[in-house]
């Protein structure tokens, strides 16, 4: 008996190995086919699931889906005066989509860390102050859509500032003027990076259900991060873990209004401790697509308008001149901020602002430039993505193959023991 029970621990403890090697083998670059492949499976089964689920719902599900489906698709197949406004309802749906989808990106962002509110949300405020602060009006937009979006420049860009009329505002554009402009594509930018929160959280939740600790967890209590941020990024994240029983509304809340690094683990540890859904998704909604993206707007619009940055030096600087020790310091403060602001413009604003005097030879460079980088960070995401759920499906497989084994196992180790017992 020893030696057989030795042998079959053996053979497992060789198997998981493999199943280890296996899952570390399949990607993209070392195995594309059957990466490919077992994506794709994992694609149709995740679709039969879904098609299965609604076919199981009953005619009315059926009704409601083939209703919405040709209420979609009928305009779009046929004419009349219906035409312009499915047109136009279509660059609503391009416009909330992008700026979603960009929010989402945010949130896991691109697979190399990039913030989207750097590369797109944050340079569209600052152009959109600018060219209000330079024409004295805010009303620039043709339509709400008239934004950045994918392979379409705002129209208000490249126009003069004769175009749009006489100036509104001779003195300072106020700052609700230009936020209420803006503040419909920061909001649905906002919601996205809600939703990019949820993936953490179901995988967490699940991994719960099933009695199983999720990835980062485990890395959290295996080991200890070395140089000076990691580690204390390491050590705040176990100070949170610690602090998890006090996961409530108001902390979720607090932790999604401001930017900071631990909000991923926050996720991961409401999911891990069975928050309920409604309570952490609407704390991060209210916290990211209102509070947070107002507290990031309202600094970039005050970083770029220059009337409105002079005019706040100007009240802080009459606030606090009667305060002893103050006074002197804030004339580096206000310095401070406008080499922020001049940074933060040198990527973006300044090589967009300039391409139409420079010509159209280095607008074509700098938007090839841009537009690769772009690509190249989206096709990584991308390969992630695929990679992910292939490894997920194999695990899955893998997982199946183990019970498998232990079954029959346990049923070859009961015939012998019944073999001898006669």
């Amino acid at each position: 008996m020893g030696p057989a029970v030795a042998g079959e621990d053996q053979a497992m403890f060789e198997l998981y190995e493999k199943h280890r090697v296996d899952l570390e083998r399949l990607t993209l670059t070392s195995q594309p086919f059957k990466t490919l492949s077992f994506f794709m499976l994992a694609i149709a089964q995740s679709l039969g699931r879904t098609c299965s689920c609604v076919l199981k719902k009953g005619a009315r599900l059926k009704v409601v889906v083939l209703l919405v489906v040709a209420t979609w698709v009928l305009p779009l197949f046929t004419d009349g005066p219906h035409e312009k406004h499915v047109q136009e309802l279509l660059w609503y749906v391009r416009f909330g989509l992008w700026w979603v989808l960009l929010g989402v990106a945010s949130s896991i962002g691109l697979g190399s860390g990039l913030h989207t509110f750097v590369l797109y949300l944050g340079p569209h405020i600052a152009l959109f102050t600018i060219k209000a602060v330079q024409c004295g009006r805010a009303d620039l937009k043709s339509a709400p859509y008239d934004t950045i979006l994918l392979k379409r420049r705002p129209s208000w860009l490249e126009k003069d500032c004769m175009e749009f009329g006489p100036p509104i505002y001779q003195e300072t554009i106020p700052f609700t003027k230009i936020l209420q402009e803006v503040y419909l594509e920061t909001v649905l930018w906002g919601i996205g990076t809600a939703l990019g929160e949820l993936p953490p959280y179901f995988l967490s939740r699940a991994a719960s259900m099933s009695g199983r600790k999720i990835d980062e967890i485990k890395e959290l209590d295996a080991s200890i991060s070395e140089g000076f941020l990691s580690s204390t990024l390491h050590q705040a994240k176990r100070w949170l873990m610690s602090h998890s029983q006090h996961l409530n509304f108001t902390t979720i809340l607090l932790l999604a209004s401001v930017p900071n690094p631990l909000f991923d683990l926050a996720g991961i540890l409401c999911g891990q401790f069975n928050i309920p859904f409604w309570k952490f998704f609407l704390a991060t909604l209210i916290g990211k697509a209102i509070v947070k993206v107002c507290i990031q707007t309202t600094l970039v619009i005050t970083l770029c308008n220059n009337q409105l940055l002079d005019l706040l030096e100007k009240r802080i600087m009459w606030v606090f001149s009667n305060v002893p020790g103050v006074a002197s310091v804030l004339p580096s403060l206000v310095a401070k901020l406008k080499t922020a602001k001049n940074k933060f413009l040198l990527a973006h604003v300044a090589a967009s602002a300039s391409s139409a005097m420079e010509g159209k030879k280095w607008n074509l460079s700098f938007s090839l430039i841009w537009n690769t980088v772009v690509w190249l960070m989206v096709v990584n995401f991308i390969i992630q993505i695929v990679t992910s759920t292939a490894q997920g499906y194999l695990r899955t497989q893998q997982e199946l193959d183990i019970s498998k084994k232990l079954t029959e196992t346990k049923r070859s180790a009961s015939e012998t023991s019944s073999g001898v017992s006669k």
